[in-house]
Order: structure tokens, then sequence, then C-alpha cells
């Protein structure tokens, strides 16, 4: 069973199944205004045209072309500048929510907290001896 949401591009109400996250005549739009973009991209001077000029050229809004990026409408293989913004820091990624420095920054502080906390349990499972110099 579906439930009622907002639409964000427009504010009507619409019936939320989980499979579209805007209204049916906003969907319709979206899907013209993809048509006009992969039109512009199959174009062989066009494949590696970056989002900045893929915006200028087709009027579509980045956040819609950084949306058919995640969801695969768009593959980075076939069209190499395009990407969407990376959760930490902006930069443009084609997989998943990190781009790989911010992924391999992550791995690092993570690698360094887990040898910081085996050095803890270290310390603390070993038994302690005190030595006291009598005179």
């Amino acid at each position: 069973m579906g439930e009622l949401k907002n639409c964000p591009s427009c504010g009507d109400f619409f019936n939320y199944t989980g499979i579209r996250d805007v209204c049916n005549n906003c969907a319709m739009n979206e899907e013209k205004l993809y048509e006009t973009v992969y039109r512009f991209l199959r174009k062989r001077e066009n494949r590696a045209a970056t989002v900045e000029r893929i915006v200028e050229a087709t009027g579509v809004e980045e956040s819609l072309l950084h949306k058919w990026v995640r969801k695969g409408r768009l593959q980075p293989a076939m069209f190499p500048n395009l990407g969407y913004p990376c959760d930490n820091c902006g930069k443009l990624t084609t997989q998943g929510k990190l781009c790989t420095s911010c992924t391999e920054e992550l791995k690092t502080s993570l690698r360094q907290f887990e040898a910081a906390q085996e050095f803890r349990e270290k310390v603390n499972n070993q038994e302690s001896t005190y030595h006291k110099d009598y005179k």
C-alpha cells in the first residue's frame, strides 16, 4: 500500500509506492529531460562533456544529472566525465556515497583506531609487576 507524500518538485500530493520519488506529471517531465540529455550525449563529440557543459547545453538541472548517474541511467563508463558529488567532500564520484580519497581516508582512520584499541586491550590484559627498590 502506498503512502501519501508531497512531490519535491511541484508540491502536489501523490501516492508514493517506493518506485518514483516524484509525482506522475514530474516523472513524465523528468523522462522528457532525460531523453534530451541522452540525445545530446549520444553524439560522438558530446560523450566527454562535463556536467556543467551538459547543463549549459540542455538546460537540465545538475541535481537531475546526479540522480540519473546514481540510479545507473547514465553510465560513467560510457560518459567518463559524469558523476555525482561525494557525500563528504563534494568531489565527483561514480560509485558509492564517498569518493576514493575519502574512502581511503576513512579506511586509514579505522585502521589507526583498531590498532589503538588493540594496544589498549594488551595493556589492560597484561599483569603488572611493580618493583620497589629497598635500601
